[in-house]
Formats: structure tokens, C-alpha cells, sequence
């Protein structure tokens, strides 16, 4: 590694230079400034890799428990199992960058992600064939990836300007997104021809990729002046009340709660796909309405130059979930599948911008010490809030019947996110 990529704190270009306007079509596309800084762009390239590689594993895993058991309730079980270290290990993982080098804990972390992927293909290519193996190897793996993921999203205040965070966080949202539309159909093509194992061991070995980019990026110690300290229960604590104290961050933590829980219907796809779009054949509106969301998603991320250079990120935030809870009302109400489907990409392009602002707040308005906790509540927070919106809708589906439960959730993020932004006014006044 040459000298000019291991010092402290890497240097970035001018925070307040002003790039010449940008013309035309331009304006319009995704805003490209945070790669032409070396570290970032490393970081984001192996986000690419990871992307599309940690999909390949997340078809295989349940297909393979579906293969063995011929039950969902077992893939559900083991959906559940991977949940819990998820949670743990991002909020312990959140401590953990605050007081130590996040490019180490990368490393560290990138490594143990790449040979529980190894340890998959072990037991799939050996025929084990063993329910319990691949539950505790899901819980290992996601507890890695809750360690992992607090300290890259935390690094990315040390790489890009503040002017940029915006722009850096949709490079990132795109990618993972389209990673989340192009893996399972990677691997759904995959698995006739090569089979279970070997999706394993594509992803093990695209994992390598990622531990070598990671390798490649400057050291990221606590900043000089920090405190030294420990990564325990007494610092996860220390946290919360950070986040207690500092409305904007709990208000964006909510906005986003608010989205999720009361919003996010993904529990009642399977249902509206057989009763109320089964005349369009269940494959296709199943596969339409799981997709759509993700593809809206892209495409925000694509044309995201339209809105990464906002300065009132808190407005923009609050704009987005009502914008959310809008088309998720209109996918609610629509009989017709296509223009369900179009319902559903206008909420992923609404995603798209809340997430992009939501973590440009948690990157600006925390200091750098808090960080790493304030991304894995974040990481528990984007976990959580789905997982709880499928108990809620499934729930008011049943009661309700499916459209009138995503319709009435819909109107619900609306009313609520309104009104939270009228009582409290911290979010929609923060602006950088």
C-alpha cells in the first residue's frame, strides 16, 4: 500500500468547490462525483460484487431448506433464525466501529462473510443435507453481516465531502437494489444449469473481490481526539441516548419505521397475486408485484441527479414517505395489475429518496465517534420495521381483506408522517 493511501484520514476533494452546472440530460442522471475519489470508489466497487453475490446465496439458502423439509414453514423458521444475530451483532457492530479501525473491522468482517459462504458450498457439494447446519451457518453469516454493515456505512463520512453524502448514499441504494432485481433472476437462470453448490461458491469467491478492495482502502481509526473506548453494552446504551437526544436522528428513524411498518405490504403479495390479479396468470403478478418496488428503486438511483444536490434533506425525507404512503394507497386501490405494478415503482423511486436522505442525515448530524452505533441502529431499523409490516398487514389482510389493508396502511404513513412532521418541526427545518 503506497504512502498516500495510509494515512489517517484520507483526503477528499474540497468540500465547498462548485462543480460547473451540469447540462442536458445530465441534470437529470446520477450524480457520479463521489468516484472519482480512489477510496470511495473501492468501497463502492465491492459493494457491486456483494450485491449480486449475497443474493445468489439468499435464493439458495431457502431453496435448499424447501428441497430437504418440502415445508415453507422451515424457510420461514430459518428466515427468522438469520433475524436475531442480525440485530445483536449490528448494534454490538455499531460499538465495535466506533472504537476501533473500520477498515480492520471490515476486513475482519468481509473475510468471515466469505468462508461461512465457503462452509455453505462444503455442506451442499458433501451432501449433508442437514436443516440445522445451514440454520446456525445463516446465524453466523448474519451476524457477520451486522458487524459488517454498521462500519461501511459509517465510513463513507470519512471518504466523501458533506456536499456529496447525498450523491455517494444513492451510488450505494442503486447498486444494492439492483443487486436485489438482478441476483435472483442470476440465480433462478443458475441453478438448472450449475446447481445449488456452485451458487455458493460463486458467492465465496466474489467475496474475495470484496476483501481485496477492502484491503486497498486507508486506515480508518477513531479520529485523534476521540475517546478511547470499549465496545460493550455500556456504549450501545450511550447510542440510544445520543439518538434520544438528537431529535433529527430519532425523526429519521421513525420517518422510516412509519414507511416500513405501516406501509409495506410484501406479506399480502401472494394473496392479491391469486385473488385479485389472477386473471393476468399468478406467476407473472407475483413476480410483477415482488419486482416492481426494486425496479422504481433503480431507476430513482439512476435519475438521481434530480435530487441528490437538495439541501433540505429533512423536507425531502418527509416529502418521500408521504409520496410512499400515497402510491402504496393507489396500489391499493387499483384493480388493474399493470398500473398496481406502477403504483408499486413510484414507491420504490420514493424509497430510493428516503433512504438516500436518511442516511445523508445519519452521516451529517452525528459525530464521527457515534457513527458506527448510530448505522446499526439504522441496520436493525431497515431489518425490523418489514418484518414487522408482514405480521401487520397479514393480520389486517385477514380481517380486512388484502386491498383494503394496503390502502388503509397506505393512508395511515400519510397521516401519521404529516403529523409528525407538524408537532416536531427538527426534521423538516434540518437542512446542511
Amino acid at each position: 500500500m503506497d504512502t498516500s493511501e495510509s494515512s489517517t484520514e484520507p483526503q477528499s476533494p474540497d468540500p465547498v468547490a462548485v462543480d460547473p452546472p451540469r447540462r442536458g440530460w445530465r441534470r437529470w442522471a446520477m450524480d457520479t462525483r463521489p468516484l472519482r475519489i480512489p477510496a470511495y470508489r473501492r468501497l463502492w466497487s465491492s459493494t457491486i460484487v456483494t450485491a449480486v453475490g449475497s443474493q445468489l446465496t439468499a435464493v439458495a439458502v431457502p431453496k435448499q431448506i424447501y428441497d430437504i423439509t418440502g415445508s415453507s414453514a422451515w424457510v420461514g423458521a430459518a428466515s427468522l433464525a438469520g433475524l436475531l444475530p442480525l440485530i445483536v451483532f449490528a448494534l454490538w457492530g455499531g460499538a465495535v466501529a466506533d472504537s476501533m479501525d473500520r477498515r480492520k473491522l471490515l476486513l475482519i468482517t468481509n473475510t468471515g462473510i466469505a468462508v461461512t459462504s465457503l462452509l455453505f458450498w462444503l455442506q451442499a457439494v458433501t451432501g449433508l443435507e442437514s436443516v440445522a447446519v445451514l440454520m446456525v451457518l445463516l446465524a453466523i453469516q448474519q451476524a457477520f453481516w451486522g458487524l459488517n454493515a454498521p462500519a461501511r456505512n459509517a465510513s463513507i463520512a470519512r471518504l466523501v465531502p458533506e456536499g456529496q453524502l447525498p450523491a455517494a448514499n444513492a451510488l450505494g441504494s442503486t447498486v444494492m437494489q439492483t443487486g436485489q432485481v438482478v441476483g435472483p433472476l442470476l440465480a433462478g437462470a443458475l441453478i438448472p444449469v450449475i446447481g445449488l453448490p456452485e451458487l455458493y461458491l460463486i458467492d465465496a469467491l466474489a467475496l474475495c473481490v470484496t476483501v481485496w478492495a477492502v484491503y486497498r482502502l486507508p486506515s480508518l481509526p477513531p479520529l485523534a481526539g476521540a475517546t478511547t473506548r470499549r465496545a460493550g453494552v455500556r456504549e450501545i446504551a450511550e447510542g440510544f441516548r445520543y439518538i434520544s437526544l438528537h431529535k433529527v436522528l430519532l425523526l429519521s428513524f421513525l420517518a422510516d419505521i412509519i414507511a416500513m411498518v405501516f406501509g409495506m405490504p410484501r406479506a399480502l403479495f401472494p394473496q392479491l397475486a391469486a385473488e385479485t390479479y389472477g386473471s393476468y396468470g399468478e406467476g407473472l403478478a407475483l413476480g410483477l408485484l415482488f419486482a416492481s418496488i426494486p425496479i422504481g428503486a433503480v431507476l430513482g438511483g439512476l435519475f438521481s441527479g434530480t435530487f441528490s444536490r437538495a439541501r433540505r434533506h429533512g423536507v425531502m425525507v418527509i416529502g418521500a414517505v408521504v409520496a410512499w404512503g400515497l402510491a402504496i394507497t393507489g396500489f391499493g386501490l387499483s384493480g388493474n395489475l399493470w398500473v398496481a405494478a406502477a403504483c408499486l415503482a413510484v414507491a420504490g423511486v420514493a424509497d430510493m429518496v428516503s433512504m438516500v436522505f436518511r442516511g445523508a442525515i445519519l452521516l451529517s448530524a452525528a459525530t464521527d465517534e457515534m457513527r458506527g452505533r448510530m448505522q446499526g441502529v439504522f441496520t436493525v431499523v431497515v431489518a425490523g420495521g418489514p418484518r414487522l409490516a408482514d405480521v401487520l398487514h397479514g393480520t389486517a389482510g385477514s380481517a380486512f381483506g388484502p386491498r383494503a389493508a394496503v390502502a388503509g396502511g397506505g393512508l395511515l404513513v400519510v397521516a401519521v408522517m404529516v403529523a409528525l412532521a407538524a408537532a416536531v418541526p427538527a426534521l423538516r427545518r434540518y437542512r446542511v
